[in-house]
């Protein structure tokens, strides 16, 4: 296995563990100390966490048969938005700082850069 797909494929790994970890963990124990908003951002925080962990996924299978710095750029900007996105919607949710949902946009246009990487991605292999 190519080191780019043994990157992706253990950070898609890693990534789904830990968010099934906080799924968990938000369902159990935050559900009752939380407000019904701060449990939803919590749990919008862990949706997209596992939407761009099955990206990883893909990537890193994808990277099993083709060789791109467009795929592995791509597979980086998942990783940023899930620790931009996601990582400010738990800390938000843990500290009701609403100051931190700023960084969230900024999540989320890694993940749109990382789909459109994606994209570029495939329609260049040949």
């Amino acid at each position: 296995m190519n080191s780019t797909a043994k990157l992706f494929l253990s950070l898609g790994a890693v990534s789904g563990a830990i968010g099934v970890i906080l799924g968990a963990f938000g369902a159990h124990g935050l559900q009752d100390r939380l407000t019904e908003k701060l449990m939803k951002t919590w749990q919008t925080g862990v949706e997209y966490q596992f939407y761009h962990t099955f990206a990883l996924l893909v990537i890193g299978l994808l990277a099993l048969k083709f060789q791109s710095g467009l795929l592995t750029s791509s597979g980086w900007s998942f990783v940023a938005g899930i620790l931009l996105f996601s990582g400010s919607l738990y800390a938000l949710s843990l500290s009701g700082i609403t100051k931190l949902g700023a960084i969230t946009p900024i999540g989320g246009l890694f993940f749109i850069a990382g789909w459109i990487l994606l994209t570029l991605s495939i329609l260049k292999t040949g």
